[in-house]
């Protein structure tokens, strides 16, 4: 699932007044009861069914029985809109994230609601968030991740280091999890057909001896599935980090 799409591509200026509702907007829709909030649901609709690909101002315009034009009044293109959607997917209930949570538990949330995320809405892969804009609901999720953070004795830079580290984490591996489940789908081969054309060459390859830890792996060897890789890489992750507070903790503690 390669990326195809830029977040804050278009007029970042734009998008950041839709997203926090700042800037001018239509007193009355050409249709009753069109809203920006209509029109972004609908392209998210269309892009966990179809793919990013398929949308567009004329799709959603046919999607919510309107002229392409009208929907210019409340968003200026489709750039502008996938700062919209990106945001709009990634809703954030203050009252289920109220309680303080622990550094490990904080984490968890994180990573497991990445994982959920991508899974819900698969197009979100191809989409680079390399600058993310900062909306309400993706400043709440990182407030969320802060919050779980502090007191812990770690710098500002070094919070933000593990919170992108533990997205990061979860996105490479929904990345690879959800791409092996698409390529059945896109080619119509399945996983099984797949590793067995290739028995012949890798047989006779063993045989040479060139690769003998790999002739020697189990048949379970590559039976995980994409949340065992997920349950394990979260938990050994997590380990690592309570190493470094723990560590950090002793450091302060002799000074």
């Amino acid at each position: 699932m390669t990326t195809t799409e830029h977040s804050g591509s278009g007029d970042i200026s734009r998008s950041l007044e839709l997203l926090w509702g700042t800037g001018e907007r239509p007193s009355r829709g050409p249709k009753p009861g069109l809203t920006l909030e209509r029109i972004v649901t609908a392209a998210i609709a269309v892009a966990d069914a179809e793919g990013l690909a398929a949308v567009s101002m004329r799709r959603l315009s046919a999607e919510l029985g309107t002229g392409t034009m009208s929907l210019y009044r409340y968003v200026p293109g489709k750039a502008e809109l996938l700062d919209l959607m990106l945001d709009q997917v990634q809703s954030f209930d203050p009252d289920a994230h109220a309680v303080d949570l622990g550094w490990r538990e904080t984490l968890e949330m994180v990573a497991r609601g990445a994982w959920q995320l991508y899974e819900r809405h698969p197009w979100l892969l191809q989409v680079d968030q390399a600058r993310p804009l900062l909306g309400p609901n993706a400043m709440a999720g990182l407030e969320f991740a802060l919050r779980g953070l502090d007191g812990l004795g770690l710098t500002d830079r070094e919070r933000i280091h593990v919170i992108v580290t533990v997205d990061g984490f979860a996105t490479g591996v929904a990345r690879t999890h959800l791409n092996s489940v698409m390529a059945e789908k896109r080619t119509g081969v399945s996983d099984a057909e797949f590793w067995k054309a290739h028995a012949p060459v890798v047989e006779k390859a063993f045989a040479g001896g060139r690769f003998p830890m790999q002739a020697a792996l189990g048949e379970d060897a590559f039976t995980g599935r994409g949340e065992d890789v997920f349950e394990f890489g979260l938990g050994s992750l997590l380990d690592g980090i309570g190493a470094f507070i723990a560590a950090r903790a002793r450091d302060t503690a002799e000074k």
